[in-house]
C-alpha cells in the first residue's frame, strides 16, 4: 500500500460502491448452474435465519403503529423521547452524560455521515479516511466536494491507524478525521490505548473525529469495545451509529449524529443552527420507528445480544479455520468484532486471473458465492467475506471456495495439462 496519496478526482462516476459491484456480481450468475447462492458480500444478517431481531422491537414498533399518535410529521432533528433515549444509552460507557440536543436522528448510519460530512465542508477543505474503508464516506465528500486523502491501516498491526501517515497528510484545510470501529471491512476492534493515541493525534492536528461506530458492541475477541466519545473532553467526537447492527434491522434506517463534545470546542450556536438548519431539508425515519426506540432499548434483554455476540463468534472462527487451508488466500488477523474480514488473495499463485475483481466474478459464476473484491473497499487483490451467515451456509460457501482456488492454482492446472 502507498502511503500519503491524495485524491483529487471529484467524479462522482468511477467511485465505486458495495451494493453497485455486488448488483454486477450477482448479474454474472449462471442461471444453468444448480447450485443455490450463498451471498457474503453485504453487511445485512438478515439473510440469513439465525439472525433476527429481538421480540420486544416488533412489539414496540406495531405498539407505536396502532397508538395512532405517530402517523405524522416528526420535528426534523427527530421525536425528542427518541433523542432522549439514544442519549442515555450512548451515556452509558461515557465519562460524562450526553444531552438529547446533542443527538440527531438520521435516516440510517448513510445518512449519519452524509451530515457529518455536509457540515464539515468547506471551500478547499479535505477530509482523512481510512484505507482499507466504508466506500460511501468517498462518495460523500466527492459530492460535497471535499479532497479525499487516504491514510492507511496496517494488517500486520491489528489493522491499527497508521499515526504517522495521519499526521502527514493532515494540513491547515483538514476538517475531519474517520475512523471505523469497530472495524468494517476488517473486523477489527481497537484497543483504549490505541484510542487514546487517535485522540491525542486529533487534539495535537486540531481536528474533530468522526467515529462511525455502527457495529458498536459487536465484538467477541479481547479488546471490549470503547467508544471514542470517551474521549470527546479531548477532542470533539461526532459519533454516528444506528439500530441496524446490534439489533439486526438495518432495513429500518433508524442512525444518529451524535455531538461528544463537553468542553464545547466544536458546539457553538452557530454550527447547532446550521445543523438544525441542515436537517430540515432531510427526510428522517419514520415517526412510528423513531417512536419505537425507547421502549427496543430499554427493553431489549442482553440475552438476545449475548446470543447475536456468539453466532458471530462461531461464524468468525469458522472463516479463519478453513480460510487457512485455502493456499492462495490468507488472513491476517482473527475477526475480534463487526461482521466481515479482509482476506490478502495471492494473485501470483492463480494462472488464469488476474485481479480481485476477476476473482469475484468467476467465482460468482462458477460456484454461486458472492463475496466482495477488495478494490471496492480501497485495497486491490483483497477480498471482504461477510461472516454473518449461518454456520452451515458458511461452511458451504468456504468449501466452495476452496474448490474453486484448488481448480484455479498454477499447479493443479500444470497438472491437469
Amino acid at each position: 500500500m502507498e502511503n500519503g496519496s491524495v485524491n483529487h478526482e471529484m467524479e462522482t462516476a468511477s467511485t465505486i460502491t458495495i451494493k453497485g459491484i455486488l448488483s454486477l456480481l450477482m448479474q454474472n450468475l449462471d442461471e444453468n448452474n444448480c447450485k443455490r447462492l450463498i451471498p457474503l458480500g453485504m453487511g445485512d444478517p438478515t439473510l440469513y435465519s439465525c439472525f433476527h431481531t429481538t421480540h420486544v422491537a416488533g412489539q414496540a414498533v406495531v405498539e407505536a403503529l396502532q397508538s395512532d399518535k405517530f402517523n405524522g410529521y416528526s420535528p426534523t432533528v427527530g421525536l425528542p423521547q427518541t433523542r432522549r433515549a439514544i442519549a442515555e444509552y450512548l451515556s452509558c460507557d461515557l465519562p460524562y452524560k450526553l444531552s438529547c440536543d446533542d443527538v440527531f436522528i438520521t435516516s440510517g448510519c448513510t445518512q449519519a455521515i452524509d451530515v457529518a460530512l455536509a457540515m464539515l465542508a468547506r471551500p478547499g477543505a479535505n477530509v482523512l479516511i481510512p484505507r482499507p474503508g466504508f466506500p460511501i464516506y468517498e462518495l460523500c465528500a466527492t459530492f460535497r466536494r471535499l479532497e479525499i486523502r487516504y491514510y492507511d491501516l496496517l494488517p500486520e498491526n491489528g489493522w491499527e491507524v497508521d499515526l504517522d501517515s495521519v499526521e502527514a497528510l493532515a494540513d491547515q484545510n483538514t476538517v475531519g478525521f474517520v475512523i471505523i470501529n469497530p472495524g468494517n471491512p476488517c473486523g477489527n476492534v481497537y484497543s483504549y490505548q490505541h484510542l487514546k493515541k487517535i485522540a491525542e493525534t486529533a487534539e495535537k492536528l486540531k481536528i474533530p473525529v468522526i467515529a462511525d461506530e455502527v457495529y458498536g458492541h459487536l465484538v467477541f475477541g479481547d479488546n471490549p469495545f470503547v467508544p471514542m466519545g470517551v474521549f470527546g473532553s479531548m477532542v470533539p467526537v461526532l459519533t454516528l451509529g444506528s439500530l441496524s447492527k446490534r439489533w439486526i434491522v438495518p432495513g429500518w434506517r433508524l442512525g444518529w449524529f451524535v455531538i461528544n463534545d463537553p468542553s464545547c470546542m466544536f458546539k457553538n450556536p452557530k454550527i447547532i443552527e446550521r445543523i438544525k438548519k441542515y436537517f430540515d431539508i432531510l427526510g428522517g425515519p419514520a415517526t412510528f420507528i423513531q417512536a419505537a426506540v425507547p421502549r427496543i432499548i430499554e427493553q431489549t434483554d442482553n440475552v438476545f445480544f449475548k446470543k447475536t455476540i456468539n453466532t458471530l463468534k462461531q461464524t468468525s472462527d469458522i472463516c479463519w479455520d478453513m480460510i487457512k487451508e485455502i493456499p492462495c488466500l490468507t488472513c491476517p488477523q482473527k475477526p475480534q468484532g463487526s461482521m466481515a474480514v479482509m482476506i490478502k488473495l495471492n494473485i501470483s499463485s492463480l494462472e488464469d486471473i488476474s485481479d480481485d475483481i476477476d476473482f469475484c466474478f468467476r467465482l460468482a459464476k462458477e460456484e454461486s458465492v458472492i463475496i466482495l473484491p477488495g478494490t471496492a473497499v480501497g485495497l486491490k487483490n483483497w477480498l471482504r467475506i461477510t461472516f454473518a451467515a449461518d454456520p452451515q451456509s458458511l461452511k458451504e460457501a468456504l468449501g466452495r471456495l476452496k474448490s474453486f482456488c484448488k481448480r484455479h492454482t498454477k499447479l493443479m492446472l500444470q497438472q491437469q495439462q
